[in-house]
């Protein structure tokens, strides 16, 4: 827990919730251990989805559609959504989901390694959501830098580790620490890169938001 447990309490009692199917996904999801979206993380969706209203997202990460379907309910344009995932059974549940939400046609899913489908695109997205494996945004992100417009927003979820991100690498379980040391690179590039401009918030499990300026 990042802010103190009784401040997050608070703030989700605020929240309006989601609907039905989403509230069924994510209790679903959570029994079995697969992680979604904390609910500090939803609200900033919402607002970002309504201010920036992007017509083509990208999300790295499908885990079982949970985000997907969200962005796509949130969002008051509409919008065509990419999302990539390698893990079989997550994606069986995926697709079974965007067929339950009438979502077939508005979400693509690609099956594959995230690394190469990268690659593989087009783009551009005037949005990424980035919520896969924390150790590889790193690697990720000269792709999605290709793929990002100008004044495209970037968000990527899970920054802050629960915390361990200020810790020294040391103090960090041994077999986290690639994750660690990795996380905090792609934390330096985002609040460094020349073609970024980028504020991290200690939402959920931490988020940053970049926007691309050139």
């Amino acid at each position: 827990m990042i802010v103190d447990e009784r401040f997050v309490t608070y703030i989700n009692s605020l929240d309006c919730g989601n609907t039905e199917l989403l509230n069924e996904i994510e209790t679903q999801a959570l029994k079995t251990d697969v992680p979604v979206i904390r609910k500090e993380t939803q609200s900033c969706l919402k607002l970002f989805l309504a201010m920036k209203k992007p017509q083509r997202i990208l999300e790295v990460g499908t885990a079982v559609g949970f985000s997907a379907i969200f962005m796509k309910t949130y969002n008051p344009a509409g919008c065509k959504i990419t999302t990539i995932e390698n893990y079989k059974p997550r994606i069986v549940l995926a697709r079974s989901n965007f067929k339950r939400a009438g979502m077939e046609d508005g979400i693509e899913l690609i099956e594959g390694d995230a690394g190469q489908v990268l690659e593989e695109l087009a783009g551009p997205y005037d949005m990424i959501f980035m919520d896969a494996a924390k150790g590889q945004y790193i690697h990720f992100l000269p792709q999605v830098m290709r793929l990002l417009e100008k004044d495209g927003l970037l968000i990527s979820d899970n920054i802050l580790q629960d915390g361990d991100i200020i810790e020294s690498r040391y103090a960090v379980i041994r077999r986290n620490r690639t994750i660690h040391r990795r996380m905090r690179e792609y934390l330096y590039e985002l609040t460094h890169h020349a073609q970024l401009v980028t504020a991290v918030f200690p939402a959920g499990d931490g988020i940053t938001v970049s926007s691309k300026t050139v």
